[in-house]
């Protein structure tokens, strides 16, 4: 494992990103010898442009400075090697050397879902992203979102407000926080989920580093859905992310006459998931890597199940891979023959089940 002091101070150093680190630590083998490497051996790594092989030896960040105001401030730093780094996040192409956190991130926030759009947003589209938030956040989902006004600041409001966790990605360091008006927001955020930046903890607010700060965004998720978007918004940036990264891309429909609606309504003609309620969001979405443990509910293998009432979890927790016949599930869960029947029927609506010949069950 990389010393922290070392990952944060490529991190620091202007134009070492994920891609780059990799190149250098798979020809040094880590950070520190990356950072006592000459100049001239860096440039001679293919792929490594000279000004970053520059920066490196000449103009690097001070990673022991950053390390002890953070700790100072009570901002967690996780490199991209701890265990506690987003297991979602980690799986893209180009993960973030270093996440600065202020709050907290835990092993439920694989379940995440982005809900993004515009920040001149309708009031329409501010009710439509409370209400998938905070339906989303009722079934289990973390809500990851920006931060920014409009539909994000929605988008966390709904989840705080289900009593749910959020994840609010920013495009600046943790100590410019942007936009100045959601301060509040942001410490409601860090208490009930997470304030997240890959930028060191003074770096202003710039446009370039919001395309940087989306591909965050959807990559903590499993799939993303746009509430509302102009055509030239920004959001349009993170659901092209969402797709590179093989994430699952959704889009709310709007009034044909609305602007805010014109990026969503293009989003769905480009083969975007058209959708209407949470419900159709988690039905597509396909099973995890690994199961997730939450909080007084059984391990979950599919965010299908988290749509699951009680009842139905009970039958659903007696169905596996392998068949199982009716009368055993009956015996199994000792409810009454109808109310299994009836529940398992449900069950093979929301394709949590399959029935075989036999009257056979397997999860679906």
């Amino acid at each position: 494992m990389d010393d922290l002091v070392d990952l944060v101070t490529l991190n620091m150093t202007l134009g070492v990103g994920a891609v780059v680190f990799r190149k250098l630590r798979a020809h040094f083998g880590g950070a520190r010898a990356i950072l006592e490497a000459k100049e001239s051996e860096l440039r001679r790594v293919e792929g490594v442009p000279s000004a970053v092989a520059r920066a490196i030896s000449r103009e690097r960040g001070d990673g022991e400075s950053e390390v002890a105001q953070a700790e100072k401030l009570g901002i967690g730093i996780v490199p991209c090697d701890h265990p506690q780094y987003p297991r979602n996040l980690l799986a893209i192409y180009d993960p973030p050397l270093v996440l600065y956190v202020r709050g907290r991130l835990e092993e439920t926030d694989v379940l995440s879902l982005g809900v993004i759009g515009s920040r001149r947003c309708s009031s329409y589209g501010s009710a439509q992203a409370l209400r998938f938030a905070s339906e989303l956040s009722q079934m289990g989902f973390t809500i990851v979102s920006g931060l920014a006004q409009g539909i994000d600041t929605a988008a966390h409001e709904g989840a705080l407000r289900a009593e749910g966790r959020t994840l609010a990605v920013l495009g600046c360091g943790l100590c410019k926080l942007y936009p100045r008006q959601n301060l509040r927001l942001a410490e409601k955020i860090a208490g009930q989920g997470a304030v997240i930046s890959e930028f060191p903890l003074r770096t202003p607010v710039d446009p370039r580093h919001f395309p940087q700060r989306n591909r965050v965004i959807s990559g903590l998720s499993l799939g993303i859905v746009v509430i509302e978007a102009t055509k030239e918004s920004g959001t349009l940036i993170t659901a092209r992310w969402a797709l590179e990264q093989g994430r699952e891309v959704f889009a709310l429909p709007g009034r044909v006459d609305s602007p805010t609606s014109q990026g969503t309504h293009a989003l769905i003609q480009k083969g975007a998931k058209l959708v209407t309620c949470p419900g159709e969001m988690v039905e597509e979405l396909g099973p995890l890597a690994e199961t997730v443990q939450l909080p007084g509910r059984e391990p979950v293998s599919t965010p299908r199940e988290l749509m699951l009432n009680a009842r139905e979890r009970q039958v659903y927790n007696r169905i596996g891979s392998e068949p199982v016949p009716i009368d055993e599930i009956i015996v199994l869960t000792g409810l009454p023959a109808p109310v299994v029947a009836s529940t398992l029927t449900i069950l093979e609506i929301k394709q949590a089940v399959k029935q075989l010949a036999g009257k056979r069950y397997v999860r679906g």
